[in-house]
């Protein structure tokens, strides 16, 4: 099973680089307010009231998981390409967070009428998250 031939300790370190990167970019000093604006959001707190143990642990857990899918995908472009780096890694990154995160979340945020400008934020924290991610797995063999 190729999952076991994965870089563990390279998927955990992006992990954490994802789950930092993601907290500085919706940070109270960086986008996180432009984005709860154009959420609609007034003086509501973030979470809408869940438990904010859950939000947090339910978004690593997502985290963990894309940047398990993007080592994934780079193993086995790997196996094709023995050269791959960590430009290589970088590219596939974007590549994953362009044509599948942001492709994928589009029509969920038109269609939930929060527009452009949710949707550019958010999908700007997944193609920078996943792009560092695939530097460091296409760095770390």
């Amino acid at each position: 099973m190729f999952l076991a031939q994965l870089n563990w300790l390279a998927i955990v370190v992006s992990f954490i680089v994802v789950f930092a990167a993601g907290a500085i970019w919706f940070g109270p000093k960086t986008f996180f307010p432009i984005w709860w604006k154009a959420m609609g959001r007034g003086d509501e707190q973030p979470g809408g009231g869940q438990n904010m143990a859950v939000v947090f642990g339910s978004t690593a857990v997502a985290n963990f998981l894309q940047v398990v899918a993007l080592a994934s995908i780079i193993y086995f472009v790997r196996l094709s390409n023995p050269a791959f780096g960590a430009l290589d890694g970088a590219l596939t990154g974007l590549a994953v967070g362009i044509f599948i995160a942001a492709g994928a979340s589009l029509s969920h945020r038109l269609f939930a009428g929060q527009g452009f400008k949710v949707w550019i934020i958010e999908c700007g924290s997944d193609v920078v998250n996943l792009t560092l991610a695939g530097v460091i797995l296409g760095l770390w063999h």
